[in-house]
């Protein structure tokens, strides 16, 4: 580095700055590439499937194909055989929610047809990238449910792996799925917005809880894995505490776990059971959110909401217990998929015996 970085400071932040925008522009063009050779793929894929490629020249057509191109394309990867694959069921994949993607035009966006909105479709689908495609067409999920993915994916700017892990547990099948009374405690689009951040049932496979658990067990589970907590409750979860203290005037209120959701400016006010739905549990969470609202919230702030997670939901009796408040609140269950043994641990090896057995070995 020079001598002027280390004595002038208005040179240093000058340099400073041009290093910034070089890396933003550096990961703009990447993006842009990305983005280009998915396209390519994508038409390539639309190609394969306007020429019925297999019934035309064969079964062994894409090894052809794949050669044929790595011999016209030196250096250019992403040209096999497994691709080329893909690349296919790509686009045999979303073609159909491009196709009958409707057509909403505004007195004032007359501009917008069926075409453009279906084009802003594909550049969504080739803003990911291609490794995270190949995982979504690995599950052959509808279009409808694909495309759910890779907006997901967008929005919560998921790495391969924290898609892998929300393919695996149907998220599309539980987002906003959660029993609420939102549509009338809530103003538009305000209700549909919170409605949309609610799953049901939540995954806290992560806990790695024994069979036989008890609420304080499974609350520690979930705080102690803060970070896989807030992935699975979703976008724009902030965790503000357990246990919550207020005080409302000489009483004091703990609520099991408070967090601040950021996409709609509200406290979300959330209480695990571990037992069955009970009516008496919405009492509970209701007076906690109308204390939160005096309390907690503040003048930029959307009403508290009440998310109340339990082991299990009669659901025509929580229907019934929702419409006796005017609190938005919403009811979900929650499953653990790897509830493991009480003598799960002591029947496996230890590090000592596995040591002992390969020295044997």
């Amino acid at each position: 580095m020079s001598k002027l970085i280390h004595v002038n400071k208005e040179y240093a932040e000058w340099v400073k700055s041009l290093n910034q925008r070089f890396r933003q522009s550096q990961v703009k063009a990447a993006v842009k590439v990305n983005s280009e050779m998915l396209k390519f793929y994508w038409s390539l894929g639309k190609d394969i499937v306007a020429k019925d490629v297999v019934a035309k020249w064969g079964d062994k057509i894409f090894v052809t194909l794949s050669a044929d191109l790595k011999d016209a394309l030196p250096g250019v990867s992403g040209l096999s055989v497994r691709n080329l694959q893909y690349m296919r069921q790509m686009y045999n994949t979303f073609m159909p929610l491009l196709e009958n993607t409707p057509q909403v035009v505004a007195q004032n966006e007359r501009d917008i047809t069926p075409q453009l909105v279906a084009q802003n479709a594909l550049d969504t689908i080739c803003s990911i990238p291609w490794g995270h495609i190949r995982y979504i067409l690995d599950k052959k999920y509808d279009a409808h449910k694909s495309y759910f993915y890779v907006i997901k994916t967008l929005e919560n700017n998921w790495s391969r792996n924290v898609l892998l892990n929300f393919l695996d547990t149907d998220l599309y099948e539980r987002q906003g799925k959660s029993l609420t009374n939102f549509t009338t405690t809530l103003p538009k689009p305000q209700s549909d917005l919170a409605q949309q951040l609610t799953k049901d049932p939540y995954c806290f496979d992560f806990t790695q809880l024994k069979e036989k658990y008890d609420e304080t067990e499974l609350k520690d589970a979930l705080v102690n894995n803060i970070q896989k907590l807030l992935l699975e409750m979703g976008n724009g979860f902030a965790y503000m505490g357990r246990e919550y203290r207020m005080v409302v005037g000489e009483t004091e209120l703990f609520c099991d776990i408070l967090f601040y959701n950021t996409k709609i400016h509200s406290y979300i006010i959330c209480e695990i059971k571990t037992q069955p739905f009970e009516p008496s549990f919405l009492g509970q969470l209701s007076g906690y959110v109308s204390c939160a609202n005096h309390v907690l919230k503040g003048e930029g702030d959307n009403p508290t909401i009440g998310l109340l997670i339990c082991k299990n939901k009669d659901e025509v009796m929580a229907r019934y217990a929702l419409e006796g408040y005017n609190q938005p609140l919403g009811i979900s269950e929650y499953e653990l998929l790897k509830a493991f043994p009480e003598n799960f641990k002591s029947s496996l090896p230890s590090i000592e015996d596995i040591e002992n057995e390969l020295k044997e070995k």
